[in-house]
């Protein structure tokens, strides 16, 4: 099934991060899609975008990981740019983050 869905990893304490704030952007449109915040296994309850809310074109996932640490001496939004090329597909985009370092890759 297609569909756009991500999670978070806290890399500093080994858990799921619970409870961070995550905004998705159509850069295309210039405009807002979804604000969601992570559950308890840093994930969403549903797919970010899925059916036909999955179109092909340039976004921006937004990670409030300063507000999740409660500091903002280093990271405080962690955007990750992508592009959907292919709307039947399946987009899953993991972060791994610390309040000092990240990553990213595009998983299954």
């Amino acid at each position: 099934m297609s569909g756009l869905t991500t999670h978070v990893l806290d890399t500093m304490r080994g858990t799921p991060a619970a409870g961070m704030k995550i905004e998705l952007w159509s850069l295309d449109q210039s405009k807002l899609l979804k604000t969601v915040v992570t559950n308890t296994d840093g994930r969403m309850e549903a797919p970010l975008l899925a059916g036909d809310e999955l179109t092909t074109g340039n976004y921006e996932l937004v990670f409030y990981v300063g507000d999740y640490f409660g500091e903002r001496r280093f990271l405080d939004r962690v955007p990750v740019r992508f592009t959907i090329s292919d709307a039947a597909a399946k987009y899953h985009i993991p972060l791994l983050v610390s309040p000092w370092a990240y990553s990213t890759y595009r998983g299954s």
